[in-house]
C-alpha cells in the first residue's frame, strides 16, 4: 500500500538521521576528549582564528549594521505613534543582546565558515590527504577538527560582542536621524531595560553555535566521497544542515535564558 511504503519511507529516513547525529556526536566527544587531553596545535588554531574570525568581521559588521537599522526603522514608526518613543532604545538594546546579534553572527558565520570548512577537508578526503595523515600515525581530529572546533567556540562570541554594538549603534542613528526621538532617552532605556544577562546569555549562545557550526561542518568533509561532486553535495549539505540546526538550537537557549 501507499501509506505503507510513505511509512516505511519516512521511518528510514529518521533511522538515518538517528544514525548521523549519533556519528556527529561521537566526532564532537572524541575532540573534546582531545582537548581535555591537551592535544591541541596552538598554530593551527590561531590561522583557523584569523580565517574564521578576522576575515569574517567586514561581513558580520555590515550586516549588524543594516539589521539594527531596519529593526529600528519598523519599531520606531510604531513607538512613536503611540507615545513610546524614548523606549525604542530599550528594545534594540535587548533585541540585539539576545537575539539579533548572535543570530546575525552565526548565520554569516556559518553560511561563509561552513562551506569553507566542508569544502577544504572534502577536498582532502577524496584526495586521500586525509588517508595519508592517518597512514602516518597523525589524527585527522588533532589536525583537522580540533583547531577549528577552537576557532569557531572562542571567535563567535567576540564576533558577536562587535554585531551587538554595531547594530545597537545602526538603530540609533537611524531613531534619532529619521524618527526624531532624543538620543539621551534611547540610550537611557538602552541602560535601565537591558541587564548583563542578556549580553551574557547571547555570547553564550553563540559560543554553542560555535560548535554546532565546526563539528557538522568538520564531519561532512571527513564523510565527503565521489569526487567533485561529492564536494559540492557535501558543501550544500554541510551548510543546510548547519543553519536548520542553528534555528532550532537558538529556540532552546531562548527558551532557557531569557523565558
Amino acid at each position: 500500500m501507499p501509506y505503507r511504503e510513505v511509512a516505511e519511507t519516512v521511518g528510514n529516513r529518521m533511522i538515518d538521521i538517528l544514525e548521523e547525529l549519533g556519528r556527529i556526536t561521537g566526532l564532537a566527544g572524541a575532540a573534546l576528549r582531545d582537548i581535555i587531553r591537551g592535544k591541541i596545535n596552538a598554530k593551527l588554531t590561531l590561522d583557523q582564528m584569523v580565517k574564521i574570525g578576522v576575515d569574517s568581521l567586514p561581513l558580520a559588521l555590515i550586516t549588524a549594521a543594516f539589521i539594527g537599522m531596519v529593526f529600528a526603522v519598523q519599531i520606531a514608526s510604531e513607538f512613536v505613534r503611540f507615545g513610546a518613543g524614548k523606549f525604542v532604545g530599550g528594545v534594540m538594546s535587548i533585541a540585539m543582546a539576545r537575539e539579533l546579534g548572535p543570530a546575525v553572527t552565526g548565520i554569516v558565520v556559518a553560511a561563509r565558515v561552513a562551506a569553507s570548512i566542508t569544502a577544504e577537508i572534502g577536498t582532502m578526503k577524496v584526495s586521500e590527504q586525509v588517508d595519508a595523515l592517518e597512514s602516518l600515525g597523525a589524527s585527522p581530529i588533532r589536525y583537522l577538527v580540533i583547531p577549528r572546533l577552537i576557532a569557531t567556540t572562542l571567535m563567535l562570541p567576540l564576533l558577536t560582542v562587535l554585531t551587538i554594538i554595531t547594530g545597537f549603534f545602526g538603530g540609533y542613528l537611524v531613531a534619532v536621524t529619521v524618527s526624531k526621538i532624543n538620543g539621551v532617552q534611547y540610550m537611557e532605556t538602552a541602560q535601565s531595560l537591558a541587564s548583563l544577562w542578556d549580553v551574557y546569555g547571547g555570547l553564550i549562545k553563540t559560543a554553542v553555535f560555535g560548535v554546532i557550526i565546526a563539528i557538522i561542518s568538520c564531519y561532512k568533509g571527513l564523510t565527503t566521497r565521489g569526487g567533485a561532486k561529492g564536494v559540492g553535495e557535501s558543501t550544500t549539505s554541510s551548510v543546510v544542515i548547519t543553519l536548520i540546526s542553528l534555528f532550532i538550537v537558538n529556540y532552546f537557549l531562548s527558551i532557557i535564558f531569557f523565558k
